[in-house]
């Protein structure tokens, strides 16, 4: 039985509290000797007075998780990849060697918008491959290829502020 809402217990290590949230895995409880705590469910406690049916066992925090990741997976909308610091209002200057030729600046942040735009577009054609019909053999050979495409984009990857978000080709270390 999972305790509601509103169920007091007494655990051995925070004392008296009441059951203030549930998720799937965890209690949180507010202990009148420690304040806020979470335990465990299958932790050790005695039930005083237990509370059924205000239970909602997933939290809010879960579902909007799974829906950012359902979107991801099956829509073209992107997450929002933040540039890092240093490069916020520069400027990409391409020269080329032939000095009767126009020279060309492209502010970087649209620069970035675009390596961003192809990397999640690569993502989405990554995940169309993988829930077609095509054999095993073609989906590991297409793999391949965007793992190399992914490892050809790492120079950009000093782009990117966050680490989680740079690309990643195939390593050395598999």
């Amino acid at each position: 039985m999972i305790l509601g809402i509103g169920s007091r217990i007494k655990h051995s290590e925070f004392g008296l509290g009441v059951v203030t949230n549930v998720t799937s895995k965890m209690y949180w409880v507010t202990f009148i000797d420690n304040g806020l705590e979470t335990i465990d469910i299958e932790d050790d406690f005695e039930v005083i007075d237990g509370v059924e049916d205000e239970v909602d066992t997933v939290s809010f925090y879960e579902v909007e998780k799974t829906f950012r990741e359902l979107l991801k997976r099956y829509s073209d909308v992107s997450e929002i990849v933040p540039i890092a610091d240093k490069w916020k209002g520069g400027v990409l200057s391409m020269q080329p060697a032939d000095q009767n030729l126009t020279s060309k600046e492209v502010p970087i942040d649209t620069f970035f918008h675009k390596i961003v735009m192809v990397r999640d577009r690569i993502r989405v054609m990554e995940q169309k491959i993988n829930s077609s019909s095509l054999d095993d053999q073609d989906k590991i050979d297409l793999q391949q290829y965007i793992t190399r495409i992914y490892g050809s984009l790492t120079t950009f990857n000093v782009l990117f502020k966050n680490k989680s978000q740079q690309f990643t080709g195939s390593s050395s270390k598999k």
